[in-house]
């Protein structure tokens, strides 16, 4: 499964919020010039309205920050939630196996054991390695076929609320999946991040230019404010991003159920 092309989803997030720093610190030394040129021209009107803009900009920075930051959070925490989900889905599977008949129950569990390892797999697989992710996928879905497979002819030869039971909990298994390669794939809109970004560097052209109407360099503070920006970028990327960087989706869930199967 896979979502529309993105072009930021390939760039390293470290890479992009150097550049975004590096934009912003252009932006705010070339409106500082700009703004040193102004300075004999200045009227207190004029200051009064570049103060205005300036609170302003730096408000809807804020404001966009703000939703973008919990947007990304509230991904992040859906993608834990499907983690979960499936593996409820995938041990209620394994338990009701033990329903079938002596003959299947064997193969059904050695299906499912599979299937939990390939599914774990695919999701430590970096998003940079697509042929192995697709094939990991693949060969998870071929286990379910054979899972299904198996559970249909029980049911058409012996049937029976067992039969009916087992076969239920497949198909919850199938919906989780189908639910957690949706959440993967779920990510901020392009153009919010776009428009986040515009605002970051109109914000820092504006810091400059006021700093250059008063005729003083920016101060540290100014600096200090960049930089902070720049790391919040980095973790709204990063929470976006379940399949690279540094923050990942805990996949224990599924660990833990793998390991319980092993034991067994």
């Amino acid at each position: 499964m896979s979502g529309p092309r993105e072009l930021l989803y390939d760039i390293p997030s470290a890479v992009i919020a150097l550049g975004l720093l590096a934009a912003m610190l252009l932006a705010m030394f070339g409106a500082y010039l700009i703004g040193t040129r102004n300075q004999r021209n200045r009227t207190e009107e004029g200051r009064s309205q570049t103060t205005a803009v300036q609170g302003s900009m730096l408000g809807l920075l804020a404001l966009l920050l703000g939703f973008t930051f919990s947007l990304g959070l509230s991904r992040h925490d859906s993608r834990s939630t499907a983690v979960v989900s499936e593996a409820n889905a995938i041990g209620t599977a394994w338990l009701r196996a033990d329903y079938l008949p002596d003959d299947l129950r064997a193969a059904a569990k050695d299906d499912l054991r599979r299937y939990t390892r390939l599914r774990l797999e695919a999701a430590e697989v970096s998003a940079d390695q697509h042929q192995r992710r697709k094939r990991l996928i693949a060969n998870a879905e071929g286990a379910f076929g054979e899972l299904w497979e198996q559970a249909a002819a029980h049911a058409a030869d012996k049937g029976g609320p067992a039969a009916v039971s087992y076969a239920a909990s497949l198909n919850d298994m199938i919906d989780a999946l189908g639910a957690r390669d949706a959440a993967i794939e779920r990510h901020v809109p392009e153009i919010v991040l776009f428009m986040l970004f515009g605002t970051f560097i109109l914000s820092g052209a504006m810091l400059g230019f006021s700093s250059g109407l008063a005729a003083a360099r920016p101060a540290t503070p100014v600096y200090l404010m960049l930089g902070l920006i720049v790391l919040l970028v980095f973790m709204i990327i990063d929470l976006d991003r379940p399949r690279r960087g540094l923050i990942e989706v805990d996949q224990r869930p599924l660990a833990a159920l793998l390991d319980s199967m092993k034991a067994k």
